[in-house]
């Protein structure tokens, strides 16, 4: 999955609301300033993963090959953007059955986030202590009930989510 995913990443993504504050490592320690900053970088990463995973699963991911799952090969990606963002990115089992422990709600804001997507809201926020939490809807196609939800009798998609964590300024 790794070359496929090079191959895809041929050209660069680079995700950023103030350009000049990313041209170092240091400067994307940088504490986004408000709810608002911090919302719209967390649907900006989300629209990005998003796409990533549904692109790459239904143009490169071929299960007689062996390789890893698209959602799982992500997760490097998550350890890459907390290491240079200050962002934990992480999935969320909602509709289908988690394929990871790491996945099912952790405490009770993924708890009523995980209630809020299954009724069929886009998204979850919530601030605490400087913390700025989002969780959204992920989109199940058919291909990935295969795995999550094996006894399924319609091919109607179901929903994930993705957990994005950000620290603010209070």
């Amino acid at each position: 999955m790794r070359s496929a995913l090079i191959a895809l990443t041929g050209l660069a993504i680079v995700v950023t609301s103030h350009p000049a504050r990313c041209e170092t490592p240091e400067a994307a320690s940088v504490v986004r300033e408000n709810v608002v900053q911090a919302r719209r970088e967390a649907e900006v990463l989300h629209d990005t993963i998003h796409a990533t995973l549904q692109l790459v699963h239904h143009a490169y991911y071929r299960e007689d090959e062996g390789l890893p799952i698209p959602a799982a090969t992500l997760k490097d990606v998550f350890e890459e953007v907390e290491k240079h963002r200050q962002v934990k990115l992480r999935w969320l089992a909602v509709d289908g059955q988690a394929m990871n422990v790491d996945h099912l709600p952790a405490d009770e804001f993924e708890t009523q986030a995980v209630e809020k997507l299954s009724a069929g809201e886009g998204s979850h926020e919530q601030t605490v202590d400087g913390i700025y939490r989002r969780a959204a809807a992920i989109k199940l196609t058919n291909v990935c009930l295969k795995c999550h939800l094996p006894d399924r009798t319609t091919t109607e998609a179901r929903t994930a989510g993705l957990i994005v964590t950000i620290p603010i300024a209070e």
